[in-house]
């Protein structure tokens, strides 16, 4: 399994709509690509102040790289980024690792 971790600075007028929807969206990728095992995100709430700025985030477990490899140039993973994701992100940082 490959354990997907992008972290965001999200742009200063942000809305808790707008991040909302970056989520449903992210979720409902699920159902519409094959190896998505599970999905989850939110606001940064870490007392440690090692953030550098990154304040939302979200983790996708696939079920190989086969899987992840499929999903990263997916129309509907690129649809999502055009239209959730890059109007309300400064920065993005990604992070995978085998499980």
């Amino acid at each position: 399994m490959i354990q997907h971790i992008v972290l965001l600075k999200l742009k200063p007028d942000a809305t808790a709509e707008q991040k909302a929807a970056l989520l449903d969206g992210l979720i409902a990728l699920k159902d519409t690509i094959s190896g998505i095992e599970s999905v989850s995100g939110g606001d940064d709430n870490s007392p440690e102040g090692k953030q550098h700025g990154f304040n939302w985030g979200f983790v996708m477990t696939f079920a190989d790289a086969d899987a992840r490899d499929a999903y990263l140039p997916h129309p509907d993973h690129k649809a999502l980024g055009q239209q959730l994701l890059r109007p309300i992100v400064d920065d993005v940082l990604v992070f995978d690792y085998e499980i």
